[in-house]
């Protein structure tokens, strides 16, 4: 892998909330600090490296506080794309400061910088009309009906079998507004996390404003890592790569395979729209962007996975 150019790293949901956890802030930190151990051990190795990460449970538990605090006590709600740009800083803030103290207590000079980041999406995209993005906490059916009769607005579905989650639009990333500033701020040596949750969604027609959505993060990984010239896009998930029949007895992991090879599987129907399915379109799409080569791992194998010897590769 040429190291002269950065690699772009997607951590999974993960990374940051484990199953079954709460979701209180001392759990998401220490999730965090110890996902940052293998990002450090990439850093170490002497990689260039820009960050991006989910939001999918934060946005949603953020929404939720902002309608307890306008229920019981008059506060003004803030709009999603407003509670997507807190995430974004509390998110980013933890993973800045767990990184820079890993980073530190190996005696190695590089700094980590957040950068508050926007992403272009097009006000007619019929993403708008069709939420299918989960955010938030599962819910019983019962919950989840009693909380749409609450709040008109809401849509919910099952997702995943695992109960009923609020959906909201997922618009496709055009652009990331910071690309030149991430660009910049990576060629001068520092570690960025930028484009997080997808980044906040807002639309253009002569003024930027933001819209309520949540933009999948594996295809804003995808718009950055493609728009400052990545070598490398590494999505990290929860399995050690790319499985054909996954949870079958005929399960069959890929460890190397092409361009047309997966796509042709991802047109068999073979990944889960819920889980891998926009991990492998967010791969695709970086190859077709002229990116290099796009690894699909787990975050404990991350070193290894850049290596050559862990994970799902996949190149022209």
């Amino acid at each position: 892998m040429n190291r002269e150019k950065p690699v772009v790293i997607a951590l999974g949901g993960n990374a940051l909330l484990q199953r079954g956890q709460r979701g209180t802030f001392e759990e998401q930190y220490e999730n965090v600090r110890r996902a940052t151990k293998r990002v450090a051990d990439l850093i170490e190795a002497g990689y260039s490296i820009a960050i991006t990460h989910g939001n999918g449970p934060q946005v949603g538990a953020t929404i939720i506080r902002h309608d307890a605090g306008a229920r019981l006590a008059g506060i003004p709600a803030f709009p999603m794309h407003a509670c997507g740009a807190e995430t974004q800083g509390f998110i980013g803030y933890m993973i800045q400061q767990a990184l820079q103290n890993e980073l530190n207590g190996r005696n190695l000079r590089r700094e980590v910088v957040t950068v508050l980041t926007r992403t272009l999406v097009s006000a007619e995209d019929p993403a708008f009309k069709k939420p299918t993005k989960p955010v938030g906490p599962f819910y019983t059916r019962e919950q989840a009906a009693e909380l749409a009769k609450s709040n008109p607005t809401f849509f919910f579905s099952e997702d995943a079998g695992r109960g009923w989650r609020r959906m909201v639009p997922s618009p496709e990333p055009k652009k990331i507004l910071e690309a030149d500033a991430i660009r910049s701020l990576v060629g001068a040596g520092y570690v960025v996390i930028s484009a997080g949750g997808g980044g906040i969604p807002v639309t253009s027609d002569g003024s930027i404003v933001g819209v309520d959505a949540v933009i999948d993060k594996d295809l804003a990984a995808e718009r950055l890592a493609a728009l400052i010239g990545a070598g490398s896009l590494v999505i990290l998930t929860d399995v050690d790569g790319v499985y054909l029949n996954y949870g079958t007895e005929k399960q069959r992991k890929l460890a190397q395979t092409s361009y047309g090879e997966l796509k042709h599987h991802l047109e068999l129907g073979q990944f889960s729209s819920g889980s891998m399915e926009p991990k492998v379109k967010a791969a695709l799409r970086f190859i077709d962007d002229g990116g290099e080569l796009s690894i699909i791992a787990s975050l404990e194998d991350l070193l290894e996975a850049v290596a050559g010897n862990k994970g799902t590769r996949i190149s022209r």
